[in-house]
């Protein structure tokens, strides 16, 4: 028999097997819906299922608007069931931007992780795995819809949007606004390993990351703190360190539960090429002569551009690491609830402290407002 690798043993020990949680006040669960990927599933097999019953049901509606807003063709959502249409009667896709042929090829790997995860009662397992990473006396009360896909942008297999539904029709908002909700797309999640075992702990480990923002996003409604943050950082560069401590933390997270040891081995030049293009585009948003399109086309690359290639995310996942590993758990649970300019003044500190740290720039540091 195959044996799993042990950093993957771990984190099905984490995720599967995880204990109870220790803060009473952190309710988070998760309500998960499995039609969009059963009805998908079974379309893919040959069964006669209606396409425009699928293409609307919720969760491949978020998924479509999110492929749209990736894609930049605001078009996209309204082409689903066209698109569906031409995977039912086997013709060309010669577009094919919801990776439909690329699901049915590998319908039988789709299907296994499917039945297996269905099979598992991970939620609360999860959430306590999350918890780890909240203030010991965060206030967070939450029921969190989770929506299983098995179409979507080649570049996510899993997030978390801020949605006002109209009708069927998702309106996707900014912070403290609509229903936290998370989409997990188990055609890309089937590509994670060459086992099903495999491929559940690293879906377990990516549903982890995106309850995180869930939770994330829950605690900052009911923090003053985080209230007032936003109230008076609106800048583009305000958005972007935002989303490098949120997508940062999570990434980090799903990283930790891995072991310190499963770094890759070209992790220094990676998290090298990122940074770089991290203090290039900061310096580039502080432009006064940038334009709104441009602004746009930055913080969608910060974290929309594929794992490597998302700056944002990747660099936040570095300083997330440095500051967990020198300055100790509590300074990064810390970040957590004094928010993203503290989070970049540890780690300024900490390359201050370490000329091997990559820097920010001295743009950068006076924009935050760093001495």
């Amino acid at each position: 028999m195959r044996r799993l690798p042990a950093f993957l043993l771990l984190l099905l020990a984490l995720l599967l097997r995880a204990g109870a949680q220790t803060n009473p006040r952190f309710n988070v669960s998760l309500s998960i819906d499995y039609d969009a990927a059963d009805q998908t599933i079974s379309l893919m097999d040959g069964n006669s299922i209606s396409t425009s019953t699928l293409a609307e049901l919720r969760g491949n509606r978020i998924a479509a608007a999110t492929t749209s807003l990736i894609a930049d063709r605001t078009s996209l959502t309204f082409l689903l069931q066209s698109y569906l249409d031409s995977l039912k009667y086997h013709q060309i896709i010669r577009d094919d931007v919801f990776r439909l042929e690329p699901t049915r090829e590998g319908i039988d790997g789709i299907r296994q992780l499917y039945m297996e995860l269905t099979r598992r009662n991970f939620g609360s397992r999860v959430v306590s795995t999350v918890e780890q990473i909240f203030p010991t006396d965060a206030d967070v009360s939450i029921v969190v819809p989770v929506y299983v896909v098995a179409l979507g942008h080649e570049n996510v297999d899993a997030f978390v949007r801020r949605i006002v539904w109209h009708g069927d029709v998702p309106e996707f908002v900014g912070e403290g606004e609509g229903e936290l909700t998370i989409v997990v797309n188990l055609a890309h999640s089937a590509n994670y390993g060459s086992s099903v075992n495999e491929r559940l702990v690293n879906l377990l480990g990516v549903v982890a990351h995106e309850v995180f923002h869930a939770a994330f996003g829950a605690y900052k409604d009911q923090s003053p703190a985080w209230k007032e943050y936003y109230k008076k950082h609106n800048r583009p560069i305000d958005i972007l360190i935002d989303l490098v401590q949120n997508e940062g933390i999570a990434y980090y997270l799903s990283l930790e539960q891995q072991g310190h040891g499963a770094l890759p081995r070209d992790w220094s030049a990676r998290m090298q090429e990122s940074f770089t293009s991290f203090t290039q585009k900061s310096e580039e948003l502080l432009s006064p002569s940038v334009t709104p399109r441009r602004v746009a086309d930055l913080l969608r690359q910060a974290n929309l551009s594929g794992f490597w290639d998302s700056y944002g995310s990747m660099t936040g996942m570095f300083m997330a690491r440095e500051i967990d590993r020198r300055m100790g758990r509590s300074a990064l649970i810390e970040t957590v609830a004094l928010g993203p300019l503290d989070m970049l003044r540890k780690y300024n500190t900490l390359s201050r402290q370490d000329s091997n740290l990559p820097s920010l720039t001295p743009g950068l540091i006076d924009a935050l407002g760093f001495k």
